[in-house]
């Protein structure tokens, strides 16, 4: 059975953000996720984790104005700077808090910029971040791309986009973040193309709360046991009901036991 992690940006929004922790917890995660920590301070991020004796796997790069919709600036060729400083902040927690694993979001090209400029931009940029994180025994994991009708206008949408780019970096320390709700709205073939690819997959998500769309979870997760992945599965997903609630797919198939509560 492959190991899941809760996404805490995502699930347990029926708490504050400190107060995930203890909730995924007791849920059964033994791990979870973020999408950034960067708004609360190491210590007490390192508190949460120890009281429930939990370990993040995976982080993302500083990437913009989330609030205002930004998706990440590694596709702006105005931002350079900012991207650059970002690089040791996102070290900095991911040594403290150890952090295995960053993950990039490339974000939206300006509509005046040219599909290919946003790509060499995107190529500098992770190219630098790779080289920086690899000097401190980090992975740097390429953003997945995203469905452009859930994030119209990312400017990476398929596997081989993602792939293509890791190639033209050209770095060991680069791969793929594969996100199997993304991957089925662009292209399907979700099993042919995790069999083919799982070498430069280092992460995987899924972004929608199985049993409620289309997608055979059981059949891929068994596809991965089969396939000996061994990395984890990020649970980043907005639950329907409640997140205890909308656990229950996952304590079906054994992918976490509920603990016991005082």
């Amino acid at each position: 059975m492959p190991k899941f992690a809760a996404n805490l940006t995502m699930l347990f929004n029926e708490v504050p953000f400190l107060d995930r922790f203890a909730a995924a917890s007791n849920a059964g995660f033994k791990a979870v996720e973020l999408l950034f920590p960067y708004a609360f301070s190491i210590t007490d991020i390192q508190q949460r984790l120890k009281e429930n004796d939990l370990h993040i796997v995976l982080h993302n790069l500083p990437a913009g104005d989330w609030d205002a919709g930004e998706h990440g600036i590694a596709c702006l060729l105005d931002r350079v700077a900012e991207f650059r400083e970002g690089v040791p902040r996102a070290i900095e927690y991911a040594k403290a808090l150890g952090v295995p694993q960053l993950n990039c979001l490339v974000g939206i090209p300006t509509a005046s910029v040219s599909a290919q400029e946003a790509r060499a931009t995107i190529v500098e940029k992770l190219r630098f971040a790779a080289q920086a994180l690899e000097q401190e025994d980090i992975r740097l994991l390429l953003v997945e791309p995203c469905n452009n009708y859930d994030i119209p206008g990312f400017a990476l949408n398929r596997s081989k986009d993602g792939l293509d780019v890791i190639e033209a970096v050209g770095s060991d320390n680069l791969f793929l973040q594969y996100d199997i709700y993304h991957m089925q709205r662009m292209e399907g073939d979700l099993a042919a193309t995790i069999r083919k690819n799982l070498p430069k997959i280092a992460h995987i998500q899924l972004a929608d709360n199985p049993g409620t769309g289309e997608i055979n979870y059981p059949f891929l997760f068994g596809l991965l046991d089969e396939l000996g992945y061994d990395g984890w599965i990020g649970c980043e997903y907005k639950p329907l009901k409640g997140t205890d609630a909308g656990l229950g797919w996952l304590q079906s198939i054994g992918g976490v036991k509920q603990r016991a509560t005082a």
